[in-house]
C-alpha cells in the first residue's frame, strides 16, 4: 500500500516536474488547476493534524486529491513520525515542529500495542480486556497529549498558523489535539476515522445512533444477525464501554483544553463540534444502521484500478496457469513473527496447487514450498486486481479488505488486532470470507480454510455482489470526501446538517423530563379521580345515613 502511494507520487513527480515538459503544457496544466480552484471551493487552504500508518495511507489519498484540484494543503508534522515523509509528499506542505517524544518511542509503544493485542489480549469477553487494553490507551493517550502540549506551546508555530488564514482543519478523531487547534485557530474541522473504542465518540460527541440490538459494538468480533447470546455478548462490550473503559485520559484532556483555552471546556465538548464526520467504511463492509446528515460513509476511498505489476512477479503469476495464485499479506505493522508460525503458515501454502505471493519480513522458513515466493514489499492493490489472483490471505485491515471487495477477492482472515476482528467477522457473515485464529491456527486450519475458499464458488460470488455494491454508487467515495471538505470551505461550516440532539442534557435527550411529566401527570389525574369517587362515595354514604336517620 505504502509502495502503491509512493509510485504515484513518483510518477505524478516526473509528470509535472520533468525538464522535458513543454512550457506550454506547464501553462495548460497550470490554467487547468486554476479553472479547478473556481470550480471547487476557490482555491482554499486546508490544514491537516494526521494519525500514523494506515491512518495516514487512507487521509493521503484525500490530501492529493485535494492538491489536485488546485487547494493548498500543510500537514503538521511532529519530530517524531513514523509515515510523515515530506520527500514523499511533495504537492504537500509540512510544518515540523519538535517533540519530547522520539521516533523511537513512537515505534516502540505500537510495537509493543500490536504484540499485545495479537498474543496476550483476552478475547472472551470485552470484560477480559481490562486491564490490559485499558493501559494501552492510557499510555496511548499520555503520547499524544504530549505531541498536542509541544504543539499548542510552540508559540512560533502557532502564530504562523494564524497568519495563514487556513479555511478548514481535517484531523482523525481517534487522534485528538485536531479539534483543540481548530478552536485555536477559530476555523471549522472535519474528521476522518474508522472507528473509536465501542463507538463512544461517535456515539456521545458525533451524534450517531447505533442500538446494541442489531448493530455489533466495534472491537466486540460480532457480525451480521445476532443470536439472544450474541445479543447479551453485545450489550455487554456497549456496557463495558460507555461506562468503564476510557479511550482517553478525560480528566487529563478536559483540564489541558480548559487551560489551554482559557474557559471551562472538555473533550467531548470540543469534539462535537466537527462539522462532518467521514467515516471510512460503507454499507458493503458494515450492516445497515442508522445515520446522520452531518456523517458520510465514504470506506474504499483508497481504491483504484490495477496496474501491470513488475515484469518477474507478471512472469511467476503466469506461470500459475489455470490455477492461479493467492496474495498473502499481514499489513505494514507487523514485521515479526514467531518461527512456528512462518513454518505453520509455509507448510499449508506449499499443499495447494496455486502459486503463492508472501508478504514477509522474517528469517526464511524450512518448510517453504516451490510454489511460494517470500518478498517485503508487495504490490497488493495491482495483484488484487490481477485476473488469476483466486484468495487474498489477510489480517483484516480496512484498507485490504477493501481492496479485496473493490477486486472481487475471497478471504481468508487472519485478524491480528484493532478493529480487524470485526472487519473479518463482517466479511464472514456476507459469506466472502473464513477466520481463523492466529494464536490457535494449525496447519491443517489454514490449508482447509484455502481449499474452502478457492474451490467453493460460493466465496467468490458473494464477494463479487459485495464488489458490485461498492462500484454501483453515484458518486464515488473519494469525490463525495472531496465535496463535504470543499463544501466546509464554501459555507464556512455545515451548521444546518448538526443534530438539535447537541442542545439537549441527556436526560433531556432520552426523553427523561418528558416520561417524568407525562408519569406526574397521570399520577395526579389518578390521585384526583380516587380522591372524587372517595368524595361522591362519602357524600352519597352520608345521605342514605341521614335518610335511615329520618
Amino acid at each position: 500500500m505504502r509502495a502503491n502511494s509512493d509510485r504515484r507520487e513518483d510518477t505524478l513527480n516526473r509528470g509535472l516536474c520533468s525538464p522535458r515538459m513543454p512550457v506550454r503544457w506547464i501553462s495548460a496544466l497550470l490554467l487547468l488547476q486554476m479553472s479547478c480552484c473556481f470550480r471547487s471551493a476557490n482555491c482554499g487552504k486546508v490544514l491537516v493534524w494526521p494519525m500514523e500508518y494506515s491512518h495516514w495511507m487512507n487521509l493521503k489519498i484525500i490530501l492529493d486529491e485535494l492538491v489536485q484540484r488546485g487547494h493548498e494543503v500543510t500537514v503538521l508534522r511532529p519530530s517524531a513520525s513514523i509515515f510523515l515523509d515530506p520527500e514523499k509528499s511533495p504537492g504537500l506542505k509540512f510544518e515540523t515542529f519538535s517533540t519530547t517524544i522520539s521516533n523511537d518511542d513512537l515505534e516502540n509503544f505500537f510495537a509493543k500495542a500490536v504484540n499485545m493485542w495479537t498474543y496476550e489480549l483476552p478475547r472472551d469477553t470485552c470484560l477480559s480486556y481490562s486491564p490490559l487494553l485499558q493501559n494501552m490507551f492510557a499510555e496511548y493517550s499520555a503520547y499524544y497529549q504530549s505531541l498536542c502540549k509541544d504543539t499548542v506551546s510552540n508559540k512560533q508555530l502557532m502564530a504562523k498558523l494564524q497568519k495563514s488564514k487556513f479555511d478548514v482543519l481535517i484531523s482523525d478523531a481517534i487522534a485528538p489535539c485536531g479539534e483543540l487547534i481548530a478552536e485555536l485557530l477559530h476555523l471549522p474541522f472535519l474528521y476522518s476515522l474508522r472507528f473509536t473504542p465501542g463507538y463512544t465518540l461517535e456515539k456521545y460527541n458525533g451524534g450517531f445512533v447505533l442500538p446494541p440490538s442489531y448493530v455489533p459494538m466495534i472491537l466486540s468480533g460480532l457480525g451480521g444477525q445476532m443470536t439472544f447470546l450474541e445479543r447479551v455478548k453485545n450489550m455487554i462490550c456497549m456496557l463495558y464501554f460507555d461506562f468503564w473503559f476510557q479511550t482517553f485520559d478525560e480528566k487529563k484532556w478536559d483540564q489541558f483544553y480548559s487551560e489551554t483555552l482559557g474557559r471551562p471546556t472538555t473533550l467531548a465538548e470540543t469534539v462535537s463540534k466537527a462539522e462532518m464526520w467521514l467515516i471510512r467504511s460503507y454499507w458493503d463492509l458494515e450492516f445497515p444502521h442508522p445515520t446522520l446528515p452531518n456523517a458520510d460513509y465514504v470506506g474504499g476511498l483508497h481504491c483504484k484500478p490495477a496496474k501491470p505489476l513488475p515484469e518477474e512477479m507478471e512472469d511467476f503469476v503466469q506461470s500459475s496457469g489455470e490455477h492461479g495464485v493467492v496474495l498473502f499479506s499481514l499489513g505494514s505493522m507487523v514485521s515479526n513473527m514467531t518461527e512456528e508460525m512462518a513454518n505453520t503458515i509455509a507448510w499449508a501454502l506449499a499443499q495447494i496447487p496455486q502459486k503463492v505471493l508472501w508478504r514477509f519480513d522474517g528469517k526464511k522458513t524450512a518448510n517453504l514450498g516451490p510454489n511460494t515466493r517470500v518478498y517485503k514489499w508487495l504490490p497488493q492493490n495491482d495483484l488484487l486486481g490481477h485476473p488469476k489472483t483466486k484468495a487474498f490471505i489477510t489480517h483484516g485491515g480496512a484498507n485490504g479488505v477493501y481492496e479485496a471487495i473493490h477486486h472481487g477477492v475471497p478471504m481468508i482472515g487472519i485478524p491480528l488486532f484493532g478493529e480487524q476482528h470485526d472487519n473479518i467477522a463482517h466479511m464472514v457473515a456476507k459469506g466472502a470470507a473464513i477466520a481463523l485464529n492466529i494464536r490457535t491456527m494449525s496447519k491443517s486450519d489454514l490449508l482447509n480454510a484455502l481449499e474452502t475458499v478457492i474451490d467453493n464458488p460460493s466465496y467468490k460470488e458473494n464477494v463479487m455482489w459485495l464488489s458490485t455494491i461498492h462500484h454501483d454508487q453515484p458518486m464515488k467515495p473519494l469525490d463525495r470526501a472531496v465535496f463535504w471538505i470543499e463544501f466546509v470551505m464554501r459555507h464556512k461550516g455545515a451548521k444546518h446538517l448538526r443534530p438539535l440532539a447537541f442542545n439537549l442534557t441527556w436526560y433531556q435527550y432520552h426523553s427523561l423530563d418528558v416520561i417524568g411529566f407525562l408519569l406526574a401527570c397521570v399520577a395526579a389525574i389518578a390521585t384526583l379521580t380516587v380522591k372524587g369517587c372517595l368524595l361522591v362515595y362519602r357524600f352519597f354514604v352520608r345521605k342514605e345515613k341521614k335518610k335511615k336517620n329520618e
